[in-house]
């Protein structure tokens, strides 16, 4: 696997790569933000126990703890951003988030998470394809609070980035350092982005069953 990797995971430059990857897949989901943070952290394990014995690996791997701190700063920093800029959006913003029905779902749907005190939704989102964009763009848009929503996107931020570096670390310990451990990994990952979606379409459904006579 490293040898097809090349030297990026063995480099200080994988933090970097995590971190803007991480930070700009708000605004471009399609960014392999999360298949980064697998490969270093399967890197990070080829470097001890058992996986270290199984395949030749670059003499410097990342740091787990360095790797989640890394991904969480990131993915907040970017929710920020799209938080702020679409707080500063205006009437055009306004105006295309009236215009998509999965916007406007998701803005009404975190006001009422946040007025209640609970922020579930935000950690689903994060887990979710694009579901991240769609709930910070939609918090800054309807203008709530950064202190409602912001703590949230912290924890789910280090959620996401402890639960894919888990992936990619466990993954080599149980399976080796292999394209294998890396495959099973991000399945496991998509596998929770699937169910979060699932979820989060639910929720709407459920909540009109309760509510109707």
């Amino acid at each position: 696997m490293f040898e097809s990797v090349g030297s990026l995971t063995g480099s200080p430059w994988i933090y970097a790569m995590v971190a803007l990857s991480v930070l700009l897949d708000v605004f471009l989901p399609v960014l392999p933000s999360g298949v980064l943070v697998i490969a270093a952290a399967t890197a990070a394990a080829a470097g001890t126990g058992a996986a270290a014995d199984a395949v030749p690996v670059p003499h410097e791997v990342p740091s787990i703890l360095a790797l989640i701190a890394c991904a969480a700063t990131a993915s907040v920093l970017g929710d920020l951003v799209a938080y702020r800029l679409a707080w500063r959006g205006g009437a055009r913003l306004d105006r295309a988030i009236s215009r998509s029905r999965r916007l406007t779902t998701a803005q009404e749907r975190l006001g009422l998470a946040l007025a209640r005190g609970g922020g579930a939704l935000v950690i689903l989102a994060r887990f979710a394809p694009a579901g991240r964009s769609v709930v910070s763009l939609g918090a800054g848009a309807a203008h709530r609070r950064a202190r409602d929503f912001l703590p949230w996107s912290a924890l789910a931020g280090l959620s996401w980035a402890a639960y894919s570096v888990a992936l990619g670390y466990y993954g080599a310990q149980w399976l080796g350092a292999t394209w294998l451990a890396t495959g099973v990994s991000l399945i496991a990952l998509f596998g929770a982005g699937a169910g979060a979606a699932f979820v989060m379409r639910r929720q709407p459904r459920v909540a009109t069953e309760v509510s109707a006579p």
